[in-house]
């Protein structure tokens, strides 16, 4: 996955005291909060302001947000193989000056062909690319602690993003959707590039580390760098197990629906009679019980098998779909989106630690790219198909209940589906065919 030679220097003497790979989850969690403003939950956040300037329909604005990101999803694949061969630092630290630019230029478009443009360029190089390199750098760096890093990774994030939502929201309130985007590339470009220079590096190996910081082993880590990197299935063995697409459809569906809601957010709970005020407030209960799932997940994670995890957060999930049509107080819509919110961070631990922990980090960057693409490809339809539904029946419900019956049908297919065993030693060193 990565030579053996270092292309940076070692740690900093600082920071030697403490496994670097700390460091790193932190920059990584940081990475995925950047993304922000290429999520559909940051588009959400401009949906009404940006339709009111523009003149856009709804259906219009979620037919760009389709293709742009369906075409931004192949960012999630060619940016595995880059991350494979050149590791986290420099790519991180690119892909983060592009994303920054892109969004500056955001804020400045006047016509429907430059908002396609630069939504379709967000899309690919922060929902796609970004994601990808956030979560696989965590994998780079533990093994055997990987489910503790996920979780702290998990935690960070969540908390990242609970801050940033309400402050991105207040700023559109306040300076308006533009202001607000330029000072969210501003902040890419001033504070994420130079984290990435400073603090990421290529690998444990190229600092003469072991994963996971084991002292004891860095001696033979170094001796067996070569197989320890080799170690794990190769990329078209994992796409050829049934366990990676039952763990890649759960994420898509889960962002299947989390997109199509939180674009539309707003006009799903004006709906049921609720003010913009209730959606500001959704925002940060879904965040608080979102973190509470990471806890719960990362807790679950060592102690059940990740098909049951998956199942739970599905069925969640499948809950507050059928719930959501019939929410009719400020309480309901309160644990309406305490349940998305659970649901949410169950699946943030598991998506992001089942790929190093169940097919190795011999092709991580690869895998965790193609499930990504999946998930980005879901998070693309969501919102056009609330928006075709409300066009053609005047209402989401019927979307929602059909969501949750496949919902169900997956969490049942999730308990039944084996985890592939682990690539063996002999096995490490050989071509796939």
């Amino acid at each position: 996955m990565e030579s053996g030679a270092p292309l940076v220097g070692p740690v900093p003497r600082g920071l030697a005291r403490v496994y670097h790979g700390w460091f790193v989850v932190l920059v990584a969690a940081a990475a995925m909060v950047g993304t922000l403003p290429a999520r559909t939950q940051g588009l959400g956040l401009i949906t009404e302001p940006l339709l009111h300037d523009l003149g856009l329909s709804r259906v219009a604005y979620a037919e760009i947000n389709l293709w742009a990101t369906l075409i931004g999803a192949t960012f999630a694949i060619g940016i595995g193989r880059v991350l494979d061969r050149f590791g986290g630092r420099v790519v991180l630290a690119a892909v983060a000056a592009a994303l920054g630019a892109v969004v500056c230029l955001m804020s400045r478009a006047r016509s429907t062909a430059a908002l396609f443009a630069w939504i379709t360029l967000t899309r690919g190089i922060g929902q796609s690319a970004l994601s990808v390199i956030s979560i696989a750098m965590v994998g780079h760096w533990f093994v055997r602690k990987l489910e503790r890093a996920m979780a702290t990774y998990s935690i960070v994030t969540t908390v990242g993003f609970m801050l940033a939502f309400p402050l991105a929201g207040a700023l559109v309130q306040r300076w308006g959707w533009r202001w607000t985007w330029f000072a969210l590339g501003a902040a890419l470009l001033a504070g994420l590039v130079p984290l990435a220079l400073l603090v990421v590096r290529r690998g444990p190996e190229a600092c003469g580390l072991a994963p996971d910081g084991d002292e004891s082993s860095e001696r033979r880590a170094r001796a067996d760098q070569r197989d320890e990197q080799l170690s794990g299935h190769a990329w078209s063995a994992a796409l050829r197990t049934p366990a990676f697409w039952v763990f890649a459809l759960g994420g898509a569906l889960y962002g299947l629906v989390a997109s199509g809601i939180a674009l539309f957010n707003e006009s799903v709970l004006a709906e049921r009679g609720f003010g913009p005020e209730v959606y500001y407030q959704t925002l940060v209960v879904t965040a608080c019980t979102g973190l509470a799932g990471n806890f719960l997940g990362g807790w679950l994670a060592g102690r059940v098998r990740l098909q049951r995890l998956l199942a739970l957060a599905l069925v969640v999930l499948a809950a507050g779909l059928v719930a959501l049509p019939f929410v009719t107080t400020l309480a309901q819509v309160m644990v309406w989106a305490s349940a998305m919110g659970v649901s949410g961070g169950l699946m943030m631990v598991l998506f992001f630690g089942v790929w190093p922990r169940v097919y190795g980090r011999r092709a991580l960057g690869r895998i965790q790219g193609s499930a990504q693409a999946l998930t980005v490809l879901a998070s693309a339809l969501g919102p056009l198909v609330l928006a075709w539904c409300v066009e053609r029946t005047g209402s989401y419900r019927a979307m929602f209940e059909a969501l949750a019956l496949v919902t169900a049908a997956l969490a049942a297919a999730s308990l039944a589906v084996r985890i592939p065993p682990p690539v063996g030693a002999d096995e490490r060193v050989a071509p796939v065919a």
